[in-house]
């Protein structure tokens, strides 16, 4: 049995992806800080395994902590391998996200997002555990509005939180670099991710002000936000808001096992992979679609434009398909409807 690690296994992303690996038959071991997620999503991917999938899948355990403190993540992958399961691979999505709050706090995203992943990296030199897939993001690259974007793109991040994507990127390559024939290195370049499990049990939680698009629409719905901001009607886009690339974390998760499956089977390398739908809605086309999918009202006011935005990131994810045996399976209208189930799911408990 292969025990995978998965940092950050309790947020957005990282919980649909535990999810997919657990049906999957791999073991899980997750670590999360449990600052910007909940030990209840948890009880609810135990829950979901034991309750919708066949007995013979993985299983998972979770350990509260900080990546920063190596000596306690040392003591990890030693015990590990005193009980005869070793970790052997790591998907590390651990780290803070928001674009909007990178530019308020440049120091506390560098500390946490920095320091976080060299201390992981050293414990995997240590106890020689050489495979890992990174989550990237397509905040690395330099906007563009004319066609897509790959992965040979112009990196130039504009906002601090992808600065320090590219920065962890070009460590990542280093430590390739290193010893071409230890490491298995995959960063995976994603780029707008929302929607939730069809249960509505797990989907996007937000601690504190969101600044996403789909949260906000929820938080809108639920009244606990009057209205839609939508920051700037200008942008050189069909309507003049921006366009992005919106992907359904569940083809998301199905990636992330992808590529864990590519590492697995291949030689030593090193490799940066868009995770993309390749094509582009505006922030009105997602408000209409979301309204009238689910048939709500979502009020919505122009904004100036934020700091650190972007008008368009469409992704071409023509080498994902190639190498990694996956491709999107779910569309736009599954993303609006997958996370106004959620929404409803968890009102209802509120309730």
């Amino acid at each position: 049995m292969s025990l995978v690690l998965i940092t950050g296994g309790l947020g957005f992303i990282g919980s649909h992806t535990c999810l997919s690996l657990l049906t999957k038959g791999l073991d899980v071991l997750i670590i999360d800080s449990l600052v910007n997620s909940s030990k209840e999503n948890f009880l609810n991917i135990k829950n979901l395994v034991k309750n919708n999938y066949k007995p013979q899948v993985g299983k998972v355990f979770f350990l509260k902590g900080d990546l920063r403190n190596n000596k306690w993540l040392d003591e990890i992958f030693k015990k590990q391998i005193s009980i005869d399961n070793p970790i052997d691979s790591v998907i590390h999505f651990a780290g803070l996200k928001s674009v909007e709050e990178s530019v308020l706090n440049p120091i506390k995203y560098w500390d946490a997002n920095i320091n976080s992943t060299l201390s992981l990296l050293s414990s995997m030199e240590k106890f020689n555990c050489n495979s890992i897939v990174f989550s990237s993001s397509a905040t690395i690259y330099k906007p563009v509005y004319e066609g897509r974007i790959t992965e040979n793109s112009l990196k130039e991040p504009i906002n601090p939180y992808g600065n320090t994507k590219n920065t962890i990127e070009t460590f990542l390559k280093d430590l390739y670099i290193s010893d071409k024939k230890k490491w298995k290195i995959i960063n995976l370049r994603y780029f707008n991710p929302v929607g939730a499990h069809e249960s509505g049990k797990i989907g996007e939680e937000t601690v504190g002000k969101p600044s996403n698009l789909f949260p906000i629409l929820g938080k809108v719905i639920s009244g606990e936000m009057e209205n839609l901001s939508i920051f700037g009607k200008d942008w050189p886009t069909k309507d003049g808001t921006c366009v992005r690339d919106y992907i359904h974390v569940m083809d998301l998760a199905e990636a992330h096992f992808s590529a864990l499956q590519f590492l697995k089977n291949n030689p030593t390398q090193f490799k940066s992979i868009n995770i993309g739908t390749g094509k582009g809605y505006t922030v009105l086309e997602i408000v209409e679609k979301y309204s009238k999918l689910n048939n709500v009202d979502i009020p919505y006011k122009f904004s100036d434009r934020r700091s650190g935005d972007a008008s368009s990131v469409v992704a071409d994810n023509t080498l994902a398909l190639e190498l990694l045996n996956w491709k999107p399976q779910k569309n736009i209208e599954d993303c609006c409807v997958d996370s106004y189930r959620f929404l409803l799911n968890k009102l209802s408990k509120i309730k």
